[in-house]
């Protein structure tokens, strides 16, 4: 999901939210006699949940090693999903651009605290993790833990108490301190999710602490003193982000002759966060399985009889670091380009979130009748994601999301991902696609 951009800032863009439940149904597939374009009963039933499982478990797999922007991992599922589009009969380009700031861990950070009686070491991401704005702290450093109502605070680690993390970074930063200790809470499945990048970076180390940990931090200080030994081998780097294009016009005999319908793009993000040294970030949910969904649908739709459509994909890099792939990519479409990207496909639960940004007014009308037509309940929801870089750009762009399990940690699996959600995402974009096409009433 989109956490920041150039700049450490979201780019906003003005869009015409929807409050209402767009529709809500259990209802199986549509019987064909009820569907008013000819054949897309026909099409929805090749959509096919195996093949796209079998395309999140390739993504996240050991040799991606999380699909980090800028890593040999990354460009290889780059160089997978261009061999797929390529097999699907699209033409094929790279679009390579560059990325700051991204944050790498390149050892595991360490984290342990002694009150004289008892040393206890920390577990990297289950009880402890790095915050976006540490400084790097390459090697652990050693010295007492102090309040943030100490008189002094020199050659001292921090613990800021709730809230006030950046009071206490702005005084250890001033008063020479080693680095501050906040609270953080977990996920369900009590992880600490991963992210790429964030805040501007601080003078000093930050290292977020569990809740129920830090509290004993806490209490352990004011029963004498405690000796903090901690490292943050955190670093922001420079990567090449590299964006894959398919372009797939459909219903026409040649394949590069004068385009009729609507111009249609289908984007999704591949990268993830990457793997932290010596431990898997499978990337399962966030987003191969989104991937795999507009794989399919593109697949579906290129065999199938549609009416004509302009239909692009776009599998983008570099989401996780800022949406860097899609403000990219955005200026360079044409006003007429209508966007569907599609972030999470892994796990449906009441309704798959909607967001809608720029004219996308028609757009929303058409996507509300697909998912009437193919039983998939939407409801109106924030999509923080590559859309809105295309919504910013002025171009009519709806996000949607389907979920993801264990969202940037270790648990997110390929396991987790649901085959009937895929199925859901990949027949409502087919939908979608096959009602644009379809020529206007008389």
């Amino acid at each position: 999901m989109l956490r920041a951009g150039p700049g450490g800032r979201f780019d906003h863009c003005r869009r015409r939210r929807f409050r209402r439940v767009l529709w809500m149904s259990s209802s199986p597939l549509v019987p064909p006699e009820t569907i008013e374009a000819p054949g897309m009963a026909a099409a929805l039933e090749q959509v096919s949940a195996e093949r796209m499982l079998a395309s999140v478990a390739e993504l996240a797999s050991d040799g991606y090693a999380g699909r980090r922007v800028g890593t040999p991992g990354g460009q290889a599922a780059a160089a997978w999903l261009a061999e797929r589009l390529r097999e699907l009969g699209a033409s094929v380009r790279f679009d390579p651009f560059g990325v700051s700031g991204v944050r790498e861990l390149y050892r595991t950070p360490v984290l342990q605290w002694s009150d004289g009686e008892m040393t206890r070491s920390l577990e990297h991401r289950r009880e402890f993790a790095e915050h976006l704005a540490s400084a790097e702290l390459p090697d652990p450093r050693s010295a007492p833990l102090a309040d943030l109502s100490a008189a002094d605070l020199r050659d001292h680690w921090v613990l800021a108490p709730a809230g006030q993390w950046a009071q206490a970074c702005r005084r250890a930063e001033a008063e020479g301190a080693v680095g501050v200790l906040m609270a953080r809470g977990t996920d369900a499945d009590g992880w600490m999710p991963k992210m790429i990048a964030g805040p501007a970076r601080r003078a000093v180390a930050v290292i977020g602490v569990r809740t129920d940990l830090h509290r004993q931090l806490a209490d352990a200080l004011i029963s004498g003193e405690v000796r903090v030994t901690a490292s943050m081998p955190l670093r922001a780097v420079s990567a090449g982000g590299v964006n894959v294009h398919g372009h797939l016009p459909i219903g026409l005999d040649e394949p590069d002759g004068p385009v009729g319908g609507p111009r249609v793009l289908l984007s999704a993000h591949f990268d993830g966060v990457g793997d932290d040294p010596g431990r898997r970030l499978p990337a399962a949910a966030d987003n191969a399985s989104g991937v795999a969904a507009v794989l399919e649908a593109a697949r579906v739709l290129r065999a199938a009889p549609t009416a004509p459509v302009d239909l692009s994909v776009s599998f983008l890099d570099a989401e996780e670091a800022g949406a860097w792939g899609s403000a990219h990519h955005a200026p360079s479409l044409a006003p007429a380009v209508q966007v569907i990207n599609l972030d999470g496909a892994a796990q449906l639960h009441q309704a798959a979130a909607v967001e809608a940004g720029g004219p996308a007014h028609a757009l929303l009308a058409t996507l509300d009748q697909a998912a009437r037509l193919t039983g998939v309940p939407l409801r109106a929801g924030a999509m923080a994601s590559d859309n809105r870089r295309y919504a910013a750009a002025g171009l009519a762009a709806i996000g949607i999301g389907m979920g993801m399990p264990g969202y940037q940690t270790p648990a997110e699996t390929p396991e987790r991902v649901e085959p009937d959600t895929l199925l859901a995402a990949a027949r409502l974009l087919v939908a979608t696609v096959w009602l644009l096409a379809q020529p206007p009433r008389a």
